[in-house]
Formats: structure tokens, C-alpha cells, sequence
């Protein structure tokens, strides 16, 4: 795409740069292109989008995407993703003080706000997926973030006993580690999957015994669809009308 349509390559790239600030400004009514106004920013974003897809011989991409270098940006991103929760949140803050609500929305959309934009990015690129909407199926970032903003909002407003640096410094150790963990090993495996297994069927019941019988249900009717009932045999005077017509043309 982004030989065919540069632009619209280029509005994606700065999606997923700014994506969260965007989603972040329109939560709390604010411009969401007040970020852009920040140039040095999307000079550096579009200098990375040009090196990335039309650096000769594909250098620059293969240079981030060697595994040693790839894991320090991995950890770099955490770094940032945990401080922009907190700064959401602590915005949020600011401006509704006990909208505890607001803080984790706008903290959750600072962490994720990328993958929350997914459909819409889609959309720029033409491909339309519902099936990958981040809310339905939740990746880790996503997830960690709603979580970590739910422990900031519980830190701003008193209620977590520790403050605000040593919180983003455990938080931001326990994304590192996870993260970097999940990319030398091309796991996909999420490290909360213990926890909500455990947790989820106690608050919210089982998944299973519904499945397994809209399962059953539609097996059902598939099998009575595939197996129509047999047709109604024919009456001894429809056989003997049917035997007559043809005794008559024959006669002709």
C-alpha cells in the first residue's frame, strides 16, 4: 500500500503514533489535532514511516527488526505506554476530580490507544475486519493498560497507599519483563490467563454449557434441515389416473 497510496500509508503511520493523544483529547474535549501541532514529533514520525518502507534494500527495517534490537524498542515502548497512563490518568485528574470513570477511560486510551483505533486504521487501508475489534478480544498492551489504569486511578485518588514514582517504576518493570518475555519467545500467551481463568467463571459463569448447547441447537436443525421428511406417497386413484393418460397416449 504504501507504494500505491502514500498518503494514505502515511495517515495510518501517524495513527499509530498518535492515535492515543488523539482518542485521550476527544474523551476530555479537547482538539484532537493539538497534538500535531508538536512538529519536531511528526518530523520524527515521518522520517521513521520513509526510512521503513522506502529505505533501499529494506536496511532500516531489517536493522529494527533484528531480535536484540527489537527487544530494546519493545522495552523502550513500555516505558512510554506506562507514563502515558499516568499522565492520562493524572490529567483526568485534573479536570474531574472525582471521575474516577473518566481517569481510567483516559488512561486506558492513553496505554491503548493504538489498538482501540485498529478498525479505523483498517478502514484507511481498505480492509474491513470486525473480527479483530481490540475490545472483543483484547490483546496483553490492551489489556495490562486497562488494568494498570485502574491502579493509577486508585493511586490518584488515595485509595492504593504508594506513591506515584515507585508505582511507575513496579508497573513499568512488570511491562518490560512480560513484554520482552512474550517477543524473544513469540508467545502470544497472556500472562493475566491464570488469573481470569480462575476468576471469570466464578463472577461470570461458564462459557461452556451455553456454547455446548447453542452448539447442539444448531446441529440439530442442521440435521433436520439436511434430512427433509420423504414426500406423501400417492393415492391408489392418483396411480390409476396416471396409468389411464398413459394408455391414452399410447392409443394416439
Amino acid at each position: 500500500m504504501s507504494r500505491k497510496s502514500p498518503f494514505a500509508s502515511w495517515l495510518c503511520a501517524m495513527l499509530h503514533c498518535f492515535g492515543s493523544y488523539i482518542l485521550a483529547d476527544l474523551l476530555l474535549g479537547e482538539s484532537p489535532i493539538d497534538y500535531f501541532s508538536n512538529n519536531s514529533s511528526v518530523i520524527l514520525a515521518t522520517a521513521v514511516w520513509y526510512l521503513i518502507f522506502f529505505c533501499p534494500m529494506n536496511l532500516f527495517y531489517k536493522c529494527v527488526s533484528f531480535l536484540p534490537m527489537k527487544l530494546i524498542f519493545v522495552a523502550m515502548k513500555e516505558v512510554v505506554r506506562v507514563r502515558k497512563i499516568a499522565a492520562g490518568v493524572h490529567h483526568a485528574h485534573h479536570r474531574y476530580h472525582h471521575g474516577w470513570f473518566i481517569m481510567m477511560a483516559t488512561g486506558w486510551v492513553k496505554g491503548s490507544g493504538v489498538a482501540l483505533l485498529s478498525n479505523f486504521e483498517q478502514l484507511l487501508r481498505g480492509v474491513w475486519k470486525p473480527e479483530t475489534n481490540e475490545i472483543l478480544r483484547m490483546s496483553f498492551p490492551t489489556k495490562a493498560s486497562l488494568y494498570g489504569t485502574v491502579l493509577f486511578t486508585l493511586q490518584q485518588t488515595r485509595w492504593l497507599p504508594i506513591s506515584e514514582a515507585n508505582l511507575i517504576f513496579f508497573f513499568t518493570m512488570f511491562m518490560i519483563v512480560c513484554k520482552v518475555f512474550m517477543t524473544a519467545t513469540h508467545s502470544h500467551a497472556s500472562p493475566f490467563a491464570p488469573v481470569e481463568s480462575f476468576i471469570c467463571p466464578v463472577f461470570f459463569g461458564s462459557v461452556s454449557s451455553g456454547h455446548t448447547s447453542h452448539h447442539h441447537d444448531q446441529h440439530g436443525a442442521s440435521h433436520e434441515v439436511s434430512h427433509p421428511p420423504p414426500p406423501l406417497a400417492k393415492s391408489k386413484e392418483e396411480l390409476n389416473e396416471g396409468t389411464r393418460k398413459r394408455k391414452a397416449k399410447k392409443a394416439e
